[in-house]
């Protein structure tokens, strides 16, 4: 394998343990918790999604930057990961979307990367002690120096990182044209027949709004703190939970927010940590798993039925804090872990996963339909609170 050598970098994890590589991307020194993705493809869309925020990404695909990078793949304004580790990196990259460099475009926003890393070594490490804060650095290439930075950094745990990534101001969610690689679109629904949906924004990905507009939903995203009354004013047919990033028992705004419009009786639906932000509001609680669950291949499913689905969290969902009000929907099939709910007699439901994908697979596209299949029922006068 040919490496382009530029400058030295170093990578170093919170047990002390270094690896020496070359900088692609952003000069600099970063630090954040240190976690894996297995996707094969769609890094662009990893780099940008809000959940990765405050982490630096493994990606264990050996070949990163093939296809460049472009203004639609992006699901946020910018890179939200604080850096990026890779085998390989394209400097030249081919591809008739492309718009820039992939290290170009980290550059541009200040993100270091690290290359020329083992970085199978490197994951089966992480999947055995467990993610862990780490940094890296170009410019402090002395181990213990930079160790020194990285045992100041504060634990993933407990860290509330949805106030850097939340709306700063209420919007209406508009995009002029669909995506050229939109895989699949509902009829579409007059003006008048469109759904209101308020979105509470812990970090939401522009894919999971495509998704509702593509099924009839006028999408109004609000910040994590908006509060009930003006939530309600919209007089919304549902309220959707996004995903976010950080420890989801640390929004308390989120979780209170939540229990109080939860007994407004609206159908809502949460992706990721929307999710945990409504089992927290049911009474449940989570906690912190191992090494979580980040790529594109992750099983959920229960009963015989299996989805395939794209994943990225770093928390759970505790089974046995599950009311007796809350029935299971799915489990990932790899650990077990709680991966789906729903209330047994409001219309209350979430996943774990991410069904709007970009990138993964579109199994659960489905549950968007489910979303609005409630909404007009309850609005209908169907479905009886």
């Amino acid at each position: 394998m040919a490496i382009n050598k530029t400058k030295p970098a170093l990578l170093i994890l919170a047990d002390g343990s270094f690896y020496h590589g070359w900088s692609f991307g952003a000069k600099g020194t970063m630090v954040g918790e240190v976690v894996f993705n297995t996707g094969m493809t769609g890094y662009q869309e990893v780099l940008t999604d809000p959940s990765y925020c405050g982490q630096i990404v493994i990606f264990t695909y050996p070949e990163l930057g093939n296809t460049g990078v472009n203004q639609e793949d992006e699901e946020s304004d910018a890179p939200q990961v604080k850096g990026a580790i890779a085998r390989n990196v394209t400097f030249r990259p081919s591809n008739w979307r492309s718009t820039q460099s992939l290290p170009d475009y980290l550059q541009e926003h200040n993100i270091p990367g690290i290359y020329g890393i083992d970085t199978r070594a490197l994951t089966r490490k992480i999947r055995s002690v467990g993610a862990m804060n780490g940094a890296i650095s170009t410019e402090i290439l002395e181990p213990e120096e930079l160790l020194s930075r990285v045992r100041q950094a504060p634990s993933m745990a407990g860290l509330n990182l949805v106030k850097e990534v939340t709306t700063s101001e209420i919007y209406e969610w508009s995009e002029s044209t669909e995506p050229t690689w939109e895989f699949s679109s509902a009829s579409p629904s007059p003006q008048e027949n469109l759904l209101t949906v308020v979105a509470i924004d812990f970090g939401i990905k522009r894919n999971i709004l495509r998704r509702l507009a593509s099924y009839g939903c006028r999408v109004i995203v609000v910040p994590v703190n908006t509060s009930v009354e003006k939530i309600l004013e919209y007089n919304p047919d549902g309220i959707f939970l996004s995903n976010g990033p950080g420890d989801p028992a640390a929004v308390t705004e989120g979780i209170e927010t939540t229990k109080a419009l939860l007994t407004a009786k609206k159908p809502t639906f949460g992706i990721c940590m929307g999710h945990q932000i409504l089992g927290l509001s049911l009474g449940a609680e989570t906690f912190k798993l191992k090494f979580g669950h980040r790529g594109l291949n992750q099983p959920a499913g229960l009963c015989q039925q299996v989805e395939i689905t794209s994943q990225n969290h770093g928390f759970a969902l505790a089974e046995e804090s599950l009311g007796a009000d809350v029935e299971i929907t799915h489990l990932n099939l790899n650990d077990r872990t709680v991966a789906g709910l729903r209330h047994k007699t409001l219309p209350f439901f979430s996943v774990q996963y991410h069904p709007e994908a970009s990138p993964g697979p579109h199994d659960a596209d489905y549950l968007f339909e489910k979303f609005v299949k409630l909404m007009r029922e309850t609005k209908s006068g169907l479905l009886k609170n």
